[in-house]
C-alpha cells in the first residue's frame, strides 16, 4: 500500500478486451491501454473507490460494490 491508502493492481481483461478488439477487423489501435491499473483507495481498512488510471491520469472512479469493482477486488486478492 502507498502512502496515500492507494493499493495498484494491473489489469489484465483490459488487455485481452484490447487484444479481442484488434481481431475483430478493428484498425485502430486502442490508446496504451497496457498503461492501465487499478488503485484501490481505503480508509479505515475498506475499500471507498477504485480509481482506473492510464499511466498517471485518472481516467474514472468504479464503486467497490458495483459488479465491475467486484470483479476487479477479487482479481486483486487472487494476484495476492
Amino acid at each position: 500500500m502507498a502512502e496515500n491508502g492507494t493499493v495498484a493492481a494491473t489489469d489484465e481483461i483490459n488487455n485481452s478486451n484490447a487484444a479481442a478488439e484488434q481481431t475483430n477487423g478493428n484498425n485502430e489501435t486502442p490508446e496504451n491501454t497496457e498503461d492501465i491499473s487499478y488503485h484501490a483507495v481505503e480508509k479505515e481498512g475498506t475499500v471507498t473507490a477504485i480509481w482506473e488510471m492510464q499511466g498517471r491520469k485518472h481516467i474514472r472512479t468504479i464503486d467497490p460494490r458495483s459488479s465491475e469493482g467486484k470483479q476487479i477486488l477479487a482479481l486483486f486478492e487472487t494476484a495476492a
